[in-house]
Parts: C-alpha cells; structure tokens; sequence
C-alpha cells in the first residue's frame, strides 16, 4: 500500500511517497524525489524501515552518471533514471518520452533499485505505446522477459500495473 504525493510548480516537481510492503518479511519504505519541469529525475532519497532496523540510499544525478550515498557509480553512467522496485511511479518519467503514435517506443537503461534490499544496479526496459492512456513495459534485463500492460491516467501516472499494482481511491 503506497501513499504518493505529488507536487508540480515552477521549475520542479517533487514527490513524497511512504508505503509498506509484505514482502521479504515486510517493511516500511519512504521515498522523495526531485524532479526538473521536464519530468528527470535530478535525486531520490529512500528510507527503509523493518525488523533488522533503518537504512538509508541517496541517489543523485551527476551529470550523465549517478552517485550513490556521494559516491560515484560510473557503471550506472547512461542510465535515464531510476527504477525504485516497489512503486509504479518511476515509470511514468519513462512513458512521458514514449512518442503518442502507432508503434512508438523508448528503450532505456535505468539505475534499478530493489527496494527489499536497496542494491542498485543497471538495468534494461522497453516502454510501447498501445493506445492513448495504455502502454507495454518489457523489461529487458534483471527481470528479462517480464511484460505488463501499463494503464495510465492524463499525466502518466499508473492507475493499473498488470500483475502488480492497482490506484485505489483514497
């Protein structure tokens, strides 16, 4: 269960984001990014929270690279963004690049965090779009030959993520 706020002024746009997740025994994860206008993500801070205690990831663009808690990670160098495991957020900075025409598609690499653990690693994805408001995601390295429907509202925000995630009404 995720609760996302989303704040879109001026030149930025922030987002704030706790949520708890079941899995790998279940913990409590928050998450803030900082966002130019143009939807990039420029930082994400994440918190985790469980049973063995809290920990902390700092991810901030540099450049055309990443660093990680200050430090840089040149074997993320290239990658878009990055793709946090426990939310359907992060695909919409993806899927906002994806042309609005039959056959239009986006290939990226991305900084993919798994948020039971926090490691960070590079990673391949696909984004198709289908039809106005419905695209494809193909994940094309560390969960190679994963696909869903991805089903979004105006601002490609996810509203259904097949097999994963669904928006309820607060």
């Amino acid at each position: 269960m995720e609760f996302l706020r989303l704040g879109i002024g001026g030149r930025r746009i922030t987002v704030a984001s706790d949520l708890i997740c079941m899995e790998a025994g279940g913990f409590h994860l928050s998450h803030k990014w900082e966002l130019t206008s143009d939807w990039r993500a420029q930082s994400l801070r994440i918190e985790k929270h469980d049973a063995k205690g809290a920990r902390a990831l700092l991810l901030e663009r540099d450049g055309s690279g990443w660093r990680i808690d200050g430090e840089p990670r040149p074997d993320l160098d290239g990658a878009e963004e990055p793709d946090l495991s426990v939310t359907p957020f992060c695909n919409t900075l993806i899927m906002r690049r994806v042309p609005i025409e039959e056959g239009g598609s986006v290939t990226v690499d991305v900084a993919y965090i798994d948020g039971a653990d926090l490691s960070v690693v590079r990673s391949r994805q696909r984004y198709e779009f289908k039809k106005p408001g419905l695209y494809r995601y193909i994940d094309l390295g560390v969960a190679e030959g994963f696909e869903a429907d991805l089903q979004v509202d105006d601002e490609k925000l996810v509203i259904n993520y097949q097999h994963l995630f669904e928006r309820v009404k607060a």
